[in-house]
């Protein structure tokens, strides 16, 4: 029997496809096999001894799922469930994970087994072929057509329209009396600053490039909105190739969103975005050296912090994750990753 126990120990140890561990009753970990290390990036002695909540992104802790699983795997004896896990560099990958309940013989409960499974390979190529990757596809691109569409509309009518209202109180301060010509050239200064946002509003809706190549466009917008703004930005980038079209919309629209809220509510001097290619899609990184958030994301109202929200949309609707870490004072990273497949494409 004790040749019998060692063999399983060493098989278990020796797999590297699956993590397989054992959690105290308590969910504190015990035991750690190869697989665990290469799915999850810890070494043995890093993390024995450690909660395994420590494998949940942030929402998931704050709502408690870890305990929850261990409540329900106690009452029916396993739990298996499917969702976003955290390696220990913060990325996250999709897993499959089956919890087991292990009770003696005396029915008294000795702790948990715990096998996890990286499904994001698997999940990134299905989504490319599935009925959802084709209509996020599809919506994507028709967002951006109504975006061009607007911005044209705005620029050959609204602003030539006030263009040529501008036009015309320049000619007409020449001709009023003096006592309204101080109210003339207000109304005309007005007139021209509504202008310069009309045109800051089109460039925002349809960045030039945006159909070519991302860092390009990337490049492009920062060197028009944050000239003259006092916040340095700097952009690395180690991509395999250009993502594919949606891809690349959904990159550009979740960075434009984060680099405008560190300049609107940040008060930070500067800013590093990084991009590289990552588990079949793209990892973003946007870190600033600004004020931070008060408080935790999770407790954030979506009235206070709506663009926030719409990041995390955005990402999750692509199938991937969004996340952001910061401590007053510190700073913030706001971290994506979103798949790089085409629809109908392969790695």
């Amino acid at each position: 029997m004790a040749d019998a126990d060692t063999d399983l120990h060493l098989m278990v140890q020796s797999i590297v496809d699956y993590a397989i561990f054992m959690l105290d009753p308590r969910g504190r970990i015990i035991s750690w096999n190869a697989g665990a290390e290469r799915v999850k990036g810890y070494t043995a002695k890093e993390i024995i001894g450690r909660h395994f909540s420590v494998f949940y992104p942030p929402e998931d802790v704050a709502a408690k799922k870890p305990e929850r699983e261990l409540e329900t795997a106690i009452a029916e004896g396993r739990l298996e469930d499917e969702g976003w896990r955290v390696r220990k560099d913060g990325t996250r990958f999709w897993a499959n994970v089956i919890i087991t309940a292990l009770f003696d013989e005396s029915g008294r409960l000795r702790g948990f087994g715990k096998v996890t499974r990286d499904m994001t390979e698997r999940r990134t190529a299905e989504r490319a072929f599935d009925e959802r990757g084709r209509l996020l596809a599809h919506l994507v691109q028709a967002q951006e057509r109504e975006r061009r569409r607007i911005a044209w509309d705005v620029h050959d009518d609204t602003i030539q329209s006030m263009v040529a209202v501008g036009m015309r109180l320049q000619l007409l301060a020449d001709r009023v009396p003096p006592e309204h010509a101080d109210a003339v050239e207000r109304l005309g200064e007005a007139v021209n600053a509504a202008v310069q946002r009309l045109r800051g509003l089109t460039f925002r809706l349809r960045p030039p490039g945006l159909d070519d190549d991302l860092i390009d466009a990337l490049q492009g917008y920062l060197d028009e909105t944050v000239t003259g703004t006092g916040l340095t930005v700097s952009v690395s980038h180690d991509l395999v190739r250009e993502p594919p079209p949606e891809t690349r919309i959904t990159i550009f629209r979740i960075l434009q969103e984060a680099l405008t809220n560190v300049h609107k509510h940040a008060r930070a001097e500067s800013v590093k975005v990084s991009l590289v290619s990552a588990d079949h899609g793209v990892l973003v990184r946007v870190t600033d050296d600004g004020v931070g958030l008060a408080k935790p994301v999770e407790t954030l109202s979506g009235r206070d912090h709506f663009g926030l929200l719409e990041m995390r949309e955005r990402a999750e609707a692509a199938g991937g994750w969004w996340a952001i870490r910061s401590e007053p004072g510190r700073g913030a990273t706001v971290e994506f990753w979103v798949p790089a497949l085409p629809y109908g494409g392969s790695g």
